[in-house]
């Protein structure tokens, strides 16, 4: 069950965060093609009671990098949520890939079954790991990777289905 907890985190999340960060690269010449400055899409919103792009990059961030970390019994790293630029975004997703690749399978043997807790809005959620990443931290980070897609496409950027896909296997 260890390479299934892992399988279906950290190599789900580092692929999430590629697509994203190549969305967001996307962005940036769109705004730079267009003469647009680049911080009215990093501060875009789908709606004024949501949170922009940029505070969608960090939590999309926080719940891949959250997720392994407890998953397999470790102190999740926290990082500072200051990034304004999208030089800043991609060194925090290149940043959050780079932690997520230090983790090995045998990392998360018994993490189905191993209790985490979270906080959530001041308050402690617990659950067993297999519901954490399932019910939880997955549908979180795909939350916030489609949301900041969509942040972008409602924008203008050219982006597809494909895009957010990414290449598929053979």
């Amino acid at each position: 069950m260890a390479h299934l907890m892992y399988d279906a985190s950290v190599p789900v999340f580092i692929r999430g965060l590629r697509r994203l960060g190549e969305h967001l690269k996307k962005a940036e010449a769109y705004a730079q093609a267009r003469k647009i400055e680049p911080a009215v899409l990093v501060n875009a919103r789908l709606y004024p009671d949501m949170l922009p792009l940029s505070r969608q990059v960090q939590i999309a961030s926080d719940h891949a990098r959250g997720a392994a970390a407890r998953l397999a019994g470790l102190e999740r790293p926290s990082y500072a949520d200051d990034e304004t630029t999208f030089d800043e975004l991609q060194a925090r997703i290149d940043k959050t890939v780079a932690y997520l690749e230090t983790f090995r399978p045998e990392q998360f043997e018994g993490s189905e079954e191993r209790t985490v807790q979270v906080p959530v809005r001041g308050h402690p959620i617990t659950f067993k790991g297999r519901s954490y990443l399932f019910d939880f931290a997955q549908p979180n980070f795909y939350f916030h990777t489609v949301t900041a897609y969509a942040i972008l496409r409602h924008s203008g950027v050219e982006l597809g289905k494909l895009d957010f896909l990414g290449p598929l296997p053979a």
